[in-house]
């Protein structure tokens, strides 16, 4: 497809995507709630709030395509009313203009599983947060099946990238590790666990907007590396970096009580099914349409890490505008 696109948030996968589709010669306009301060030359700006119709409406028009990153704060009663709301909006936006979306979506609608995930799951009513995606999925899915939108859902794990500090892997992780100090983690280490990395997540989305319209109505996987422990994956980034890998890990069995006193923990424990045993994504649809050659760990590793020891002292600096634009992508 050659027409213009509009991206929804500005976050890391908001960000990957602009930046891959802009140097491709794409027309590409940014929506959210501020100006990011590092588009490139070329990308539009319009100031939208999903949460508001007309808002949405405004951005979509003149897209014949639009890309959906966008994140809402990590608590379970904002996503409840916020998920559903902008999934309407966005059904809305396109089934007036036409335009085509693509959902940048997580994995949170399966809810806990014991097999690899696969787009074929049924959507789970578990929790607060899974119960609130899995109502936006019903919402895209209806409208696609009643003929009103196009729309296809890139659903990936975990993910991880150069300068992404919203991760499991990245300001606790592998920013930690370049500033010579033990990487931290809210989950085990050594649990097998998949991780998406950014730039995959954004050439797979740029795969589905030249997709034709047979590959919409449906979801599909992001490909992943294959599967490894995040002590494996954080030791690859601290044999870039030179040093010894230093890891603290806090017991999953503290959430629940850590939840009492801080709000942030007491959303992580509903999350614990994530952790609690092997976490693995199918995503032999997407190979076996499109591409397979996801960036394995000991590049992506590498590239994260000595991301964050090049530009530690200018990520501080600039934090402000990056971090708004990563809470508005969401940590998933």
């Amino acid at each position: 497809m050659s027409g213009s696109i509009t991206i929804f948030g500005h976050g890391a996968v908001g960000r990957a995507a602009v930046d891959l589709l802009s140097r491709a010669g794409r027309d590409v306009r940014v929506a959210q709630r501020h100006a990011p301060a590092d588009l490139p030359p070329g990308v539009s700006f319009q100031g939208c709030d999903v949460l508001d119709g007309e808002s949405v409406l405004a951005a979509t028009r003149g897209a014949s395509d639009i890309l959906v990153a966008v994140g809402f704060a990590y608590e379970g009663k904002v996503w409840r009313v916020a998920w559903p709301k902008a999934m309407t909006n966005f059904l809305d936006a396109c089934e007036a203009t036409a335009a085509r979306m693509i959902f940048i979506d997580n994995l949170y609608m399966y809810g806990p599983q014991r097999e690899p995930l696969r787009e074929d799951m049924p959507l789970t009513t578990f929790g607060v947060k899974p119960a609130a995606r899995a109502a936006a999925t019903r919402l895209w899915m209806a409208a696609s099946e009643a003929g009103r939108v196009r729309v296809a859902a890139l659903r990936s794990p975990d993910f991880y990238g150069p300068g992404v500090t919203l991760s499991h892997l990245g300001e606790v992780g592998f920013a930690r590790l370049a500033k010579g100090k033990a990487a931290t983690l809210i989950a085990p280490p050594d649990t097998p666990h998949d991780f998406a990395y950014v730039p995959d997540i954004a050439r797979a989305a740029a795969t589905l907007l030249d997709a034709p319209d047979d590959a919409f109505g449906q979801a599909w996987h992001s490909p992943c590396a294959p599967t490894q422990t995040p002590r494996q994956i954080l030791a690859l980034g601290a044999a870039a970096l030179g040093v010894k890998l230093r890891l603290n890990a806090l017991p999953l069995a503290l959430l629940p009580p850590l939840g009492l006193v801080s709000p942030f923990m007491r959303e992580m424990a509903e999350m614990r099914f994530q952790w609690d045993r092997p976490y693995q994504v199918d995503w032999r649809k997407f190979a076996r349409r499109f591409w397979s050659d996801a960036t394995s760990f000991e590049q992506g590793a590498k590239a994260t890490a000595l991301s964050f020891c090049a530009s530690a002292a200018p990520k501080q600096g600039a934090s402000k505008s990056t971090l708004d634009g990563q809470v508005r992508d969401g940590l998933r």
